[in-house]
């Protein structure tokens, strides 16, 4: 029997995030620094403080429920009219530098962490419309490469060197971030250039998805310049890098340091539940539509959010996505915490 609406409600907190920079905003002063507290520092306590939730085996009605796809679905056009509000009404609204600047932070936080990974669960399904819509979240925050990249790059060498994407033991989150980013770019490129090739296609043609996003990219940076002016150009770009930046951080802490062995001198063992980490907090897992299930996901790239489960050979973390996103900017801590974990979770050893 299909679980009706009321089994979706946990997911439905990520909704509660843009009417708060709305209200903060409006309410200038320090009250436009209210969302950033609340993500970074309310919602970890939080998590921290709920535990970690009892899961139950999949249940087999949970992947029939609609009403879960559209808590994704509605997502889109609330990102959309809540960058169109910033880069719109922002600018004119006479904010004093600090207040954009704390305006950028939080929509920018909230597109980073609820829209890329909405995103990253639409761009994974079988259906056209669900995949056009991943396109353009990730093209709301200057990122739409990642749908190539993550697909077809990071979930066949996740694990290995080979992946931007995972973060090596003893590197600290400053030097992964523009490893990460710049080889993401550099991979996506490769795989267009290759499927062109094998397509026996040019490169250098309207057939390079590349090439097409990023003309995307640029008539939505041109519109907002025309209708807005430079400091709406100005406050898009800043929401965008801060998205980056958190999506980039949280690739950071799925992998750190979880390495696949060769089976053979040029491949690599198949991808099994220990190389990702996955966290149980609760709040982790409503905000984030159950992304810390990440082992899960890695195995059944297919599976819908909603059915992902723990599994009991993936690494834990030992705190939530929030506390973890925290200590990550702290190398020494990150360092100290993670990797006797990680040489655990290399030898199979309980963590």
């Amino acid at each position: 029997m299909t679980r009706p609406i009321w089994a979706t409600f946990p997911f439905w907190l990520a909704y509660l995030l843009p009417p708060l920079i709305i209200i903060s905003v409006y309410n200038r002063g320090w009250f436009v620094a209210l969302p950033i507290t609340v993500v970074f520092v309310i919602l970890p306590v939080l998590d921290w403080l709920s535990g970690v939730a009892s899961i139950p085996r999949e249940a087999p009605d949970l992947a029939f429920n609609n009403w879960f796809r559209i808590v994704t679905w509605l997502w889109v056009p609330v990102q959309v009219a809540l960058i169109a509000w910033l880069v719109a009404i922002v600018p004119m609204r006479q904010l004093t530098p600090h207040e954009i600047v704390a305006a950028v932070i939080a929509v920018g936080a909230t597109t980073g962490a609820i829209g890329m990974t909405f995103a990253h669960e639409l761009i994974h399904r079988r259906h056209g419309y669900e995949r056009m819509f991943g396109h353009i979240l990730l093209a709301s925050v200057t990122y739409p490469h990642f749908a190539i990249e993550h697909i077809k790059g990071h979930h066949r060498h996740v694990g290995t060197p080979r992946d931007p994407a995972t973060a090596r033991l003893g590197e600290s989150v400053y030097q992964f971030l523009p490893r990460s980013v710049l080889g993401g770019l550099i991979s996506s490129w490769h795989i267009e250039r290759r499927r062109l090739w094998e397509l026996e296609a040019r490169t250098w043609s309207r057939h390079n998805m590349m090439l097409r996003v990023a003309f995307v990219e640029v008539l939505i940076y041109a519109a907002i310049a025309f209708g807005f002016g430079r400091v709406a150009v100005a406050v898009f770009a800043g929401q965008s890098a801060v998205a980056i930046v958190i999506l980039e951080v949280i690739n950071y802490i799925e992998h750190y340091g979880l390495l696949r062995r060769k089976s053979k001198p040029w491949e690599y063992e198949r991808v099994k539940a220990e190389h990702s980490w996955d966290s149980p907090n609760r709040i982790s897992n409503w905000l984030l539509i159950n992304l810390p299930r990440h082992s899960d996901h890695h195995l059944s790239a297919a599976k819908r959010y909603q059915t992902l489960e723990l599994l009991a050979h993936a690494p834990r973390l030992p705190g939530g996505y929030g506390a973890m996103f925290l200590l990550a900017f702290v190398p020494p801590l990150w360092f100290h915490v993670m990797n006797p974990r990680v040489a655990a979770a290399r030898g199979n050893a309980p963590i």
